[in-house]
């Protein structure tokens, strides 16, 4: 059974249509990045935001999922599982799916260096378990994801509502590979969110899941498995 975490009872409708300002506000940032590029990176704002509200608001940060589990192999298993039927997915079903209407995606800029290149695979590696496995899943599932589940309470069904509306946040995230990959993106964040909720909302099966997945692109990459 998930473990709930419990709403903040002092003025609930002040407290939502906070969270619901802070999510309204945090997808301003996310499309003014990525889509028009008024922002600075919308990572590091939200992380930094993220933090910084949610120590300020619920005062612990268990209140976004970042807790000790109660079963770190389950964790382990849970994100495994994620991580392989996202790239199974990807592989098999979107791109084949998307390639009818839209050139495949972009790869990011540091992609094209990797073959081959151990310094170049590993700094990437880094890349992949700090920035992305870290910042982005407390930037969108540990802060974005909680703030849309407070306006209905931080119900189970709120939840899954604000996965959604994340994913879609989360695809926008990745602009930059073209419409294809929004919609590759866009999944990944409901492949993600799955696994934040099969977890018990425990963000650490997230930063796994994301962290497997780029590692396996960046080995994928290194040896050019996909060419």
């Amino acid at each position: 059974m998930a473990h709930e975490t419990p709403f903040p009872s002092t003025n609930p409708l002040a407290s939502r249509a906070l969270s619901a300002f802070e999510l309204l506000f945090g997808a301003f940032i996310v499309i003014g990045h990525n889509v028009f590029h008024i922002v600075p990176n919308e990572v590091i704002v939200l992380f930094v935001l993220g933090v910084a509200s949610i120590w300020l608001r619920d005062g612990r940060w268990s209140a976004m999922g970042f807790k000790r589990p109660a079963s770190w192999r389950r964790i382990f298993v849970i994100a495994l599982v994620a991580a392989g039927a996202r790239i199974l997915l990807g592989q098999f079903v979107i791109e084949p799916v998307t390639g009818f209407f839209w050139p495949p995606p972009s790869a990011p800029a540091l992609a094209s260096e990797i073959a081959g290149n151990a310094r170049v695979a590993l700094l990437a590696l880094l890349v992949v378990w700090t920035f992305a496995a870290f910042g982005e899943e407390i930037a969108y599932r540990g802060y974005l994801l909680t703030r849309a589940a407070d306006i209905g309470r931080r119900s189970t069904i709120a939840y899954w509502v604000g996965i959604v509306l994340v994913s879609i946040l989360f695809g926008y995230g990745h602009y930059y590979k073209g419409p294809s990959g929004i919609v590759d993106s866009g999944i990944a964040g409901l492949i993600l969110g799955a696994a934040y909720m099969l977890a018990g909302r425990n963000l650490w099966a997230c930063i796994f899941t994301h962290g497997f997945i780029d590692t396996f692109a960046v080995i994928d990459a290194f040896f050019g498995w996909s060419k």
